[in-house]
């Protein structure tokens, strides 16, 4: 369904998030060409910016082309296996919360444990997690796309979204599989709550630290460092709670679609 507007608003729309999605594309681009060429950015917290990069252009791209070629036609249809496809890569969001929990640990090390900071974190453990921030992605990412897929569909075929989100295909099944909703749903709060809670917690140690510099110069320097990462953990799990965890009847569909959009546009700005 999209938004349903006017054609006018349509193209509107088109001309909006043409711009943001193409300096969102320049933006990450940059970043992720700059961590290998500069030396200087040879560090463990850049590289796992880099690479926090290169999953924002991947997340913004799985939706965003889709519904700006919506905008321009008339017919808003997508196949079975597309819808399912771009449900698996919208699943980037299981990514980006490892990469939210890595950076988290390694801002961790790096304020609250300095002198320690060079023999904890070495190449290998960051490579490491660089490979479980992706590996461990594909795999949650792959649990509830079998699980739905293999729900009944026989109509209605009409997805009120603007991309092919778990719930709303869900809820066009033929048979209420409750087994597969608890599934999904127990699948999603112990990953939502887990990441956000040792996101939390590390945050919590890295503030204690902080007040007690004695500089404040140190207290600053600190904040700064974290301040963009905390953006985006704001910006990241306050859209899941108000999407997800908010009983969804008492939020109008229409302001769903605007929450996710709002996310997938505007946290790699967070990030810039």
């Amino acid at each position: 369904m999209g938004f349903p507007s006017s054609p006018e608003m349509q193209l509107l729309y088109f001309g909006l998030f043409s711009v943001v999605y193409i300096l969102t594309l320049m933006g990450n681009t940059a970043i992720v060409y700059a961590v290998p060429w500069d030396r200087h950015l040879h560090t463990p917290m850049y590289i796992f910016l880099g690479n926090f990069s290169l999953l924002e252009i991947c997340y913004v791209t799985t939706t965003i082309p889709t519904m700006l070629a919506n905008f321009l036609s008339t017919s808003k249809s997508i196949s079975f296996v597309s819808c399912f496809t771009q449900f698996y890569f919208f699943s980037f969001g299981c990514y980006e919360g490892f990469f939210l929990c890595i950076t988290a640990f390694e801002r961790y090390l790096a304020i609250s444990h300095p002198l320690h900071y060079p023999q904890i974190m070495t190449k290998q453990l960051y490579t490491g997690l660089v490979i479980f921030g992706w590996s461990g992605g594909v795999i949650l990412s792959l649990t509830p796309i079998v699980l739905i897929s293999q729900l009944p569909f026989c109509g209605p075929n009409t997805i009120n979204h603007f991309l092919c989100d778990p719930v709303p295909p869900m809820t066009l099944s033929c048979s209420e599989d409750t087994i597969t909703q608890l599934i999904y749903s127990t699948f999603n709060a112990i990953f939502m709550i887990g990441t956000f809670l040792f996101i939390l917690y590390s945050y919590a140690l890295v503030i204690l630290t902080v007040l007690w510099m004695p500089s404040w110069a140190g207290k600053h320097k600190a904040f700064v460092t974290c301040a963009s990462h905390l953006a985006v953990v704001i910006l990241f799990y306050g859209s899941i709670m108000v999407m997800y965890i908010s009983p969804g009847s008492g939020h109008p569909v229409k302001i769903q679609k605007f929450i996710t959009l709002f996310y997938s546009v505007i946290t790699p700005f967070a990030i810039l």
